[in-house]
């Protein structure tokens, strides 16, 4: 048979290019906000490894309060993707979604900034040097003024992904890293005429740059043909309670489910303080090169959140079907390869981050280790987070929420404590458990997918 004819094969192809078409632009744009951290990682580990595990203190602890916060902001996006599917009043309802994902963030964004203000007691309570603390709190005070504006861009970002135009998301994110190198460069090390302000220049340099990064996609909303005719700015200050409870209800459960996943990867860093500044350091470069491969099944699973939200929305359970595999597939395809590209340079891409020189000899021999493990686990880390993105379509979140906490901190957490410290595993014990933690939640995600229908999770307004 004529595969070219078979007309089974065109909605496939369909929806391989829909998707290709809307992840390609936020895959860029997930790899260049990883880049803004990787950027951050990079400076640090110039000044040297006690910096660089300082920072990795105080990033770790703002990473699990920011993505808890992310995850409520992620509700936003399947909800504004269904009622574009819906057709009818879909520029009312997206503006009212899109407006109480604001009111949102200015919730959250207060509280956190109380934490991280006063962050060395948190961190000397978790068990970590007082030096190490101290520093971590002096570059959180630059770097915490960054949550507002990052999740206020997130919010934005999901209105225009939501529209399939994510492209001006990708241009003002390259803008980004140059921005933040300059910057970061200029006010660690006193140049360009800025001030010499070390660890917490560093921090600083984030904040400015996401402050920037926001102002300006708000002024393309504003002023962009496609995007002004939703008002979202106008009579802003209004509330509208009911759709603010709704996006709680559903957020707050992805909220969890993605603060428990990074959440694991920041104890991770605290368990590894536990044993010493090298093996934290060594920690921070190693999750950095396993983030900046995890950006592009991210940005697929964003992809599949709104094609699956659209398919259930014009109530098309053939698309929704099409709409999730042909995003997984994608995903687990590139975790692969990935993987086996870490497996065979280790050394290489942990020297990016830091020079080759005897001081730093024990931290890359830890780092080389370290990525021996998510070099095993790519695959799985691909499949669980397009899993969750295409159950997040179907605003379906409590569940896998479970799975996450199960999956990473009953399991994973657990594993990778009694390796490290009871069997003398240290730091490769830790990463082992983390890897055990992806595999299973991975497994449970995709279980809970192929029993959709059985779980009657197509029916609009199940959630």
């Amino acid at each position: 048979m004529n595969r070219a004819a078979d007309p089974s094969i065109k909605p496939w192809r369909a929806e391989f290019r829909a998707t290709l078409s809307l992840a390609w632009p936020l895959i860029l744009s997930n790899l260049t906000m990883a880049a803004i951290q990787a950027t951050d990682v990079v400076l640090m580990g110039w000044l040297g490894a006690r910096p660089l595990a300082a920072s990795a203190l105080g990033l770790n602890l703002t990473f699990a309060f920011s993505l808890i916060c992310l995850g409520l902001v992620t509700a936003s996006s399947p909800m504004m993707a269904t009622a574009l599917g819906h057709k009818t009043q879909s520029v009312h309802e997206v503006r009212r979604t899109f407006r109480q994902s604001f009111w949102m963030v200015a919730t959250v964004t207060l509280p956190v900034w109380l934490v991280l203000w006063n962050s060395e007691p948190v961190i000397l309570a978790l068990g970590q040097e007082p030096a190490l603390a101290r520093d971590a709190e002096l570059f959180l005070h630059g770097y915490m003024w960054s949550m507002l504006p990052f999740l206020l861009f997130q919010a934005m970002r999901n209105f225009v992904a939501a529209l399939e135009r994510p492209g001006w998301v990708l241009a003002i994110s390259i803008a980004g890293i140059v921005l933040n190198a300059m910057l970061g460069y200029g006010l660690i090390f006193g140049r360009f005429g800025l001030p010499a302000w070390g660890i917490f220049g560093g921090g600083l340099a984030s904040s400015i740059v996401w402050a920037v990064q926001a102002l300006l996609l708000a002024l393309i909303i504003v002023t962009d043909r496609q995007f002004r005719r939703f008002h979202l700015f106008g009579r802003f200050w209004k509330p509208d309670w009911p759709r603010y409870r709704k996006l709680w209800r559903l957020g707050f459960p992805i909220g969890l489910a993605m603060g428990f996943e990074g959440g694991v990867f920041s104890a991770a860093a605290y368990l590894m303080g536990l044993i010493d500044a090298e093996s934290v350091a060594a920690h921070a470069v190693a999750l950095q090169i396993a983030a900046l491969s995890f950006m592009v099944p991210w940005g697929l699973a964003q992809a599949s959140t709104v094609r699956v939200g659209r398919h259930l929305g014009e109530g098309d359970r053939a698309g929704i079907g099409r709409a999730g595999w042909t995003a997984w597939g994608l995903g687990v395809g590139f975790m692969a390869v990935m993987a086996i590209l870490i497996w065979s340079f280790p050394r290489e891409l942990i020297t990016i981050f830091l020079d080759d020189t005897p001081e730093n000899a024990r931290v890359i021999a830890l780092g080389v280790s370290f990525l021996a493990i998510p070099a095993i686990f790519q695959v799985a880390d691909g499949a669980q987070v397009v899993g969750a993105g295409m159950l997040r379509g179907l605003h379906d979140t409590r569940v896998p929420m479970i799975f996450t906490f199960v999956g990473y901190w009953a399991i994973g957490i657990g594993i990778g404590a009694w390796l490290a410290f009871r069997q003398g595993w240290q730091g490769q014990g830790i990463w082992t458990g983390l890897a055990v933690g992806l595999i299973i939640v991975a497994i449970l995600m995709i279980w809970r997918w192929s029993r959709r229908e059985a779980l009657g999770l197509t029916r609009i307004g199940h959630g």
